[in-house]
C-alpha cells in the first residue's frame, strides 16, 4: 500500500518529493528519504535541488505536525505510529530535552513522532523549528551531496546514513548542549553576584538611614 503510494509521488518528481517530506513531519510513516534515494538515481545531478525541496516541505510541514500534537495530544501518535517509535522518541525527551529534537532529526524513526510529540508536550514552536532546520538539513543535504558527487554509485552509501549523522551529529549536539549550559551557569553566576551586591548596597544604604535618624534625636 505504501509503497504504491511512493511509487505515486515518484511520477511527479520533485513534488512529489516536497509533498512526501511536508506529510513526514505531519503523518506519513514512511520517512521522505524512501523518495528522495530513488529520485537522486534517476537524476543524480539534480540531487541538490531534490534535497532543496525536500528540506522547504518538511519545515512547512514541521509547525502543522506541532500544533495536532498542541491539540489533540500524545495519544494521536499511538493510534497513528509504532508503539516503540513513540516510546523511544518519548524517552528522548525526557532524557535530552530539546537535544532529543537534533538527535531524532539523525535517526530512521519518523520525523513526525518528534513534531507532533513537541506539541504534545508544549516545547516552544521556534525553539522546534530551529532544531528541525538544523536537522533536518543535515539528512536531506547529506543524501543529496553524496549523489551529486558520486552519482548512482552513493546508493550504499546513503544505506547507512543515519549511522553516520549519528557518529558526527551526536557529538556536535552534546559539544553545543555543553557550552550552552556554561554560558547559563555564568550569566546566572553574573546575576546573582549583581543581585547580592544590589542587596549590600540597600542594606548600607538602611544602616546609614536608621544611623542617621538615631543621630538626630541627640543632637536636637
Amino acid at each position: 500500500m505504501f509503497q504504491d503510494f511512493l511509487d505515486f509521488l515518484m511520477k511527479f518528481g520533485p513534488w512529489g518529493l516536497f509533498f512526501h517530506a511536508m506529510i513526514d513531519a505531519i503523518i506519513f510513516p514512511i520517512p521522505a528519504l524512501f523518495l528522495q534515494i530513488p529520485l537522486s538515481l534517476v537524476n543524480p545531478s539534480n540531487a541538490l535541488v531534490l534535497a532543496t525541496v525536500g528540506y522547504i516541505g518538511c519545515l512547512i510541514g514541521t509547525p502543522i505536525g506541532y500544533t495536532i500534537g498542541s491539540v489533540l495530544g500524545n495519544k494521536v501518535l499511538y493510534k497513528w505510529l509504532k508503539k516503540s517509535w513513540v516510546d523511544s522518541a518519548t524517552r528522548m525527551f525526557q532524557k535530552n530535552g530539546e537535544a532529543a529534537i537534533l538527535i531524532g532529526s539523525f535517526t530512521p524513526i519518523p520525523f513526525k513522532v518528534f513534531t507532533i510529540l513537541s506539541g504534545a508536550l508544549k516545547f516552544p514552536l521556534w525553539r522546534l523549528m530551529l532544531y528541525a532546520a538544523v536537522g533536518r538539513a543535515a539528512k536531506f543535504y547529506l543524501v543529496g551531496t553524496l549523489f551529486y558527487l558520486y552519482g548512482r554509485a552513493a546508493e550504499d552509501m546513503v544505506e547507512h546514513v543515519s549511522v553516520y549523522l549519528l557518529a558526527i551529529g551526536v557529538p556536535l549536539v552534546v559539544l553545543f548542549l555543553f557550552i550552552r549550559a556554561r554560558l547559563r551557569k555564568k550569566r546566572r553566576s553574573a546575576a546573582a553576584a549583581a543581585e547580592a551586591s544590589a542587596a549590600a548596597e540597600a542594606a548600607e544604604a538602611a544602616e546609614a538611614a536608621a544611623a542617621a535618624e538615631s543621630a538626630a534625636p541627640e543632637q536636637a
